[in-house]
């Protein structure tokens, strides 16, 4: 069978249209025809499954108390009185302090993140057990003021106005109270050295709760202390 063969000049020609690739840089990493480096494409940052289940999470507290939050909306400006006669007015001032607490709180929860991402383990330590005193600082406040309340006369069964307060007051108190107990429970761990700049997740999802107790606070005190 006859053999294909190409002239000499045609391939001359050929391989003088066909470019030739560069040599590699100082990197290493060979270079194309316009210059630019031929390198594995970085790989996708993706969330994680446990941070999508907590923004999942947050998600539905979010609804819940916003379900809490349009039925206050209603009985308040549906009153002619509120508070009704007879019912004590709520502790505006020291709430207000209280509420400069938790928001320094979200401080101290903050660097507690951006100590463990920067490896420093005694730091995260630190900012964790100033977050949970904090936290039981506000809910100790919290305790003392309804205790008064609760001393006028103000309880749940009292009328709608103690009714929907302690509702939408005390689903918060939780969640603050379960955030204190999730951040022991957080610093016991790094205290045994369970986290590193690497691997923080659990140091990530309870932030991410706490920034959720810490930014509906102010909401909640402007609508139900001074609305």
């Amino acid at each position: 069978m006859p053999t294909l063969t190409l002239d000499p000049k045609t391939e001359r020609i050929a391989d003088a249209g066909a470019v030739p690739p560069r040599p590699p840089d100082r990197s290493g990493v060979p270079r194309g025809p316009g210059g630019d480096g031929w390198s594995a494409p970085a790989a996708d940052p993706h969330m994680s499954s446990s941070s999508l289940g907590m923004l999942l999470f947050l998600g539905a507290d979010v609804m819940f108390f916003a379900g809490l939050v349009s039925a206050f909306i209603v009985l308040r400006f549906g009153a002619v009185d509120w508070p009704p006669p007879g019912q004590p007015r709520l502790p505006v001032g020291i709430t207000g302090l209280n509420t400069l607490i938790l928001l320094l709180s979200g401080v101290t929860m903050l660097s507690a993140w951006r100590r463990i991402r920067a490896g420093d383990r005694r730091g995260l330590m630190r900012a964790l057990l100033w977050t949970a005193a904090l936290g039981g600082a506000f809910l100790a406040v919290q305790g003392s003021e309804w205790l008064k309340l609760l001393a006028f006369g103000m309880t749940v069964s009292s009328s709608v106005y103690g009714g929907i307060f302690y509702t939408l007051i005390g689903a918060h108190g939780l969640h603050v109270l379960a955030a204190v107990i999730w951040l022991l429970v957080v610093a016991g761990m790094a205290a045994r050295g369970r986290f590193d700049r690497h691997s923080y997740a659990g140091v990530q999802l309870c932030a991410m709760y706490w920034a959720l107790v810490v930014l509906l606070w102010p909401g909640l005190y402007g609508l139900v202390y001074l609305a």
